[in-house]
């Protein structure tokens, strides 16, 4: 009998799994975790490499969460897409699988797991309001270190760059102030360091 209890692994005299099924729940568990990764994709800057990489994600049901592009060596027609995705571990280890075979690409770093990276995001943030909302707006604004680009009597658009959770963060405070229309740019990234991407 002690030796089938140790087998299921009893605790207080109730039968529990066995300790192999249970590593392999555990296992199996973390395998169906959703998570969220940001990577850097190096690419031929020429038409249609864009679509062809949204298209990889489209025709496979992979979701975008955000996505920028534009050149970055003009001398070698090279350009860095920024693309943020979630997925288990297995389907980000597809999509940059995937991403590796396209023609046009370069190389692919996944860049939450390369160890250390910056993430920024713009955004554009229209406040129509009067009084002290217009008061309260600018106030916040300053805290969070907005600059105004533009100012009518009864309007402000501010700039904000910062991580996307401080974007979030600035744009649900103004909501009651009178938001009225919001522009962002979607992640840019880069390693920390010495390292490129």
């Amino acid at each position: 009998m002690s030796g089938a209890k140790r087998q299921l692994g009893v605790i207080s005299g109730v039968a529990a799994f066995p300790a192999a099924a249970q590593d392999g729940a555990i296992a199996s568990v973390k395998d169906m975790t959703i998570e969220r990764h940001t990577m850097s994709v190096l690419v031929d800057n020429e038409a249609g490499v864009l679509a062809r990489v949204i298209g990889l994600f489209s025709g496979r049901g992979y979701n975008i969460e955000s996505l920028t592009v534009a050149e970055v060596d003009a001398a070698k027609h090279l350009s860095r897409i920024t693309v943020v995705t979630t997925g288990t571990p297995m389907i980000i280890e597809q999509i940059k699988n995937q991403l590796q075979r396209l023609v046009p690409v370069h190389g692919v770093t996944d860049l939450t797991v390369e160890g250390p990276s910056l993430e920024r995001e713009m955004a554009l943030v229209k406040v129509v309001g009067s009084g002290e909302k217009r008061v309260e707006s600018l106030r916040i604004a300053d805290i969070f270190r907005a600059r105004v680009v533009d100012s009518t009597i009864e309007s402000f658009v501010f700039e904000m760059t910062g991580s996307t959770e401080k974007l979030n963060a600035f744009i649900n405070l103004m909501q009651p102030l009178g938001l009225a229309d919001v522009s962002r740019t979607g992640i840019v990234a880069m390693k920390r360091g010495t390292e490129s991407n």
